[in-house]
């Protein structure tokens, strides 16, 4: 976090120090430390140059480009440039010729008088310069609101996707409980003592989702312990024709995961694998392997019944296929078989948490 402030903070500033640094060691050591005597008005028209240039980098780059180039107006811009060139270079002139640096600068070259004098010489460097500034000034002012429009698009990506994930997984919870809700509503006609215990252990589930979930990740070993919970909790309206196994590793490794994302495939197989006249099972199974981590669910598979991931009322699966594009981008594979050939409906999630 420190360098990233000081990065935003210092370096602008230092690239332009340097910048400007390397510009005067061009315009005075240079010639300072030469062996040809320069007059004293050299100096004074060198210094003159150096601020015109100063002036007219941060004129560019703080009120042309924002107001003419990148609103659009180009030949407003343009035109701009134009007279900002032409009056420096008229004030350039004045210079040259007020005093007399042709001729002095020509002494300075030549002491006996030798040949040419050119009049006309600092035309050619001079506007060179110029527009050498210029255009360093107009380049940098557009990479600034570039990176600024880079870092802006980039901050509303984020945004929408911590909006997005918010909104899927409100959708998955109340959607846990509302079908949780009506297996307890069940349970009160049949055994009260029962109801409260699973009244205790949704309690204990939604603790969980209110107060252990907000980070956005959880870790491993309290996302399988609320798996357990809610099994526990499904069972206590199964018959004995159901069976119902959880295999998790041994010993457990912890590691830092979405939160609620198991349940949706689980919740499935409650919901379309499992029959009060037909044996049926559900067999659930999570596995660690270096840094991956594999769920494996299989189901009794009942046909007149949709056990589709797309679906009838599968809401949080459905979500939960989002979710994953969007917390595991390229991390993850999820295969999905609606008719093995043992005759069971079998999901397989494999997420790589490197």
């Amino acid at each position: 976090m420190g360098a990233a402030l000081f990065s935003r903070r210092y370096v602008p500033l230092l690239s332009h120090v340097l910048g400007w640094g390397l510009m005067g060691y061009l315009l005075f050591f240079q010639s300072f430390t030469s062996e040809i005597h320069f007059p004293d008005v050299f100096w004074v028209r060198q210094s003159i140059f150096f601020v015109l240039m100063v002036g007219v980098f941060y004129l560019n780059a703080n009120v042309f480009v924002p107001r003419y180039l990148l609103p659009g107006h180009t030949s407003r811009y343009l035109l701009t440039l134009f007279g900002i060139i032409v009056v420096l270079m008229l004030i350039l002139a004045f210079i040259e010729w007020s005093f007399n640096l042709p001729i002095l600068v020509h002494r300075a070259f030549h002491p006996d008088g030798s040949g040419k004098i050119k009049y006309y010489g600092w035309i050619q460097p001079n506007l060179f310069t110029i527009l050498l500034i210029v255009g360093i000034s107009t380049s940098m002012t557009l990479l600034q609101k570039w990176q600024m429009d880079a870092n802006l698009r980039l901050a509303l990506e984020q945004a929408k996707t911590t909006s997005e994930l918010s909104f899927l997984k409100a959708q998955i919870n109340p959607h846990f409980f509302f079908n949780t809700l009506n297996n307890i509503y069940a349970l009160t006609l049949i055994d009260v003592e029962t109801a409260r215990e699973a009244l205790h252990r949704l309690s204990r589930m939604m603790r969980y989702v209110l107060y252990e979930t907000q980070s956005g990740t959880t870790l491993l070993s309290k996302e399988l312990d609320f798996l357990s919970d809610y099994i526990q909790l499904m069972e206590l309206r199964l018959t004995d024709k159901v069976t119902v196994t959880l295999d998790t590793p041994s010993p457990l490794r912890d590691q830092s995961i979405a939160p609620m994302l198991f349940l949706p495939f689980v919740e499935n197989a409650f919901k379309h694998g499992v029959s009060t006249l037909e044996p049926s099972w559900i067999r659930i199974s999570v596995q660690q392997q270096d840094h991956q981590l594999q769920m494996d669910v299989r189901n009794t598979l009942f046909t007149q019944k949709s056990t589709s991931l797309e679906a009838g009322n599968g809401i949080g699966l459905v979500n939960t296929r989002r979710r994953l594009d969007l917390l595991y981008p390229g991390q993850y594979t999820l295969y999905i078989n609606e008719h093995t050939m043992a005759g069971e409906y079998h999901v397989q999630l494999t997420l790589n948490l490197a």
